[in-house]
């Protein structure tokens, strides 16, 4: 949307360089515009729903665009705050996904839903090193979710 503008509602993490500079090492190593070896529209869809459960305007405006960029199908898109009420998501993107959601979400394991469980289902998909990677793409993003939400980036239209 090129009407779209973001403002700074309350901080400015600019103002604070070492913020920055970890903020901005872990999108060079991890965003969305970084090389890794996991499969982009993976990581695509882990970002995004990040930001979704973490309710970041300004990182759902960016990450759906780049998951659209990426040839993710729009029904994918559409439908992912509900995934596991699809047929849409392979059983690895699944894992993934819930994977993504239990790490970003931590404080809601429970001896029940321990986070033992996502880890044992992602190694049934993914190697060490892929996991590795998901587990940097989530954190990234929840870096990114939360600076987002100190800075209070509001987007508005105009």
């Amino acid at each position: 949307m090129s009407d779209l503008q973001i403002h700074t509602t309350r901080l400015d993490p600019a103002a604070y360089e070492p913020l920055m500079a970890f903020a901005n090492a872990g999108a060079a190593a991890f965003g969305y515009t970084a090389h890794l070896t996991l499969d982009r529209q993976l990581a695509q869809l882990l970002r995004l729903r990040v930001a979704q459960v973490n309710n970041c305007t300004y990182c759902l405006n960016v990450h759906y665009g780049a998951a659209r960029d990426v040839g993710i199908p729009q029904a994918k898109i559409d439908c992912l705050t509900a995934w596991w009420e699809t047929r849409l998501f392979s059983a690895a993107e699944q894992a993934a996904l819930e994977y993504a959601e239990a790490l970003t979400r931590a404080s809601d394991t429970t001896v029940t839903t321990a986070f033992q469980q996502y880890h044992d289902r992602l190694t049934t998909y993914f190697d060490e090193a892929a996991m590795l990677e998901i587990v940097a793409v989530v954190v990234n993003m929840n870096v990114w979710t939360r600076l987002k939400l100190a800075e209070g980036a509001m987007p508005s239209l105009g």
